[in-house]
């Protein structure tokens, strides 16, 4: 079966530059105190919790980190009151861009982001103008490693999932997001570990960019990700062949 994942091309991008600046435990830290806040603190009876956990779990964070997360985002509750706001504009060649914040200032986001749009030769938007061109879907992320590439789709069709496609590194699992959750435990269940996790925005297509538009559209990922209000930039960029700056 195919998909439109693209994984190390798009989103793998992104991870990376969040591994070297050290900043992945904090945004997912952000995920866990906002699920707290809306679910309550026990994962068996927080859908979203148990969402957030895996999240933490595929960026390698420890255990006791997150449980002592999820303890400081029952102390925090009254103190910080995070509220999510996504925006939207295009890059260099017309690349759709979707922001997706987490803060306790929304001056303070958004002018990280318009400014990142700015320097990155990229326009901010309106709400709206980009975001009907990307669907809502559960990713699941697994490395191949010696694993059965047939084994692993029956696996993820048996549990749910709408579709599965086998990249040279990696195999991408694709759900609705209703059914993200269900698919995750059942894989988990199996004894499958998790490189991603998440219910994302994946682009219907792709936008082929030249090596001087990738420049600029890597500046606008790297403002973006230096923003600590920023929690998960999509986009539908193609990168050049070989493309690793």
């Amino acid at each position: 079966m195919s998909g439109h994942s693209k994984w190390h091309n798009i989103q793998n991008k992104k991870g990376k530059a969040d591994a070297q600046r050290g900043k992945i435990f904090t945004k997912v830290g952000k995920e866990i105190v906002l699920a707290v806040k809306n679910g309550g603190p026990v994962p068996e009876n927080n859908p979203k919790l148990r969402d957030a956990i895996a999240k933490a779990k595929a960026a390698n964070m420890p255990n006791d980190t997150i449980n002592r997360s999820i303890k400081k985002a029952s102390g925090e509750l009254a103190s910080v009151d995070y509220e999510r706001i996504v925006y939207e504009g295009y890059g260099p060649s017309g690349v759709a861009v979707i922001i997706e914040t987490l803060t306790d200032n929304r001056n303070r986001s958004a002018g990280d982001v318009r400014a990142a749009f700015s320097k990155g030769g990229g326009t901010m938007g309106t709400t709206g103008c980009v975001n009907f061109m990307f669907q809502e879907k559960g990713e699941i992320v697994i490395e191949r490693a010696d694993l059965d590439e047939e084994e692993i789709m029956m696996m993820a069709l048996d549990a749910g999932a709408e579709d599965f496609e086998a990249e040279d590194e990696v195999f991408v699992i694709t759900t609705s997001p209703d059914d993200f959750g269900t698919v995750r435990e059942a894989l988990e269940a199996d004894g499958l570990e998790f490189l991603e996790a998440a219910v994302k925005m994946i682009p219907d297509t792709y936008t082929a960019i030249d090596e001087e538009a990738a420049k600029k559209m890597q500046k606008i990922l790297n403002l973006l990700d230096d923003s600590d209000d920023v929690q998960e930039v999509y986009h539908n960029a193609e990168f050049p062949e070989g493309w690793d700056e």
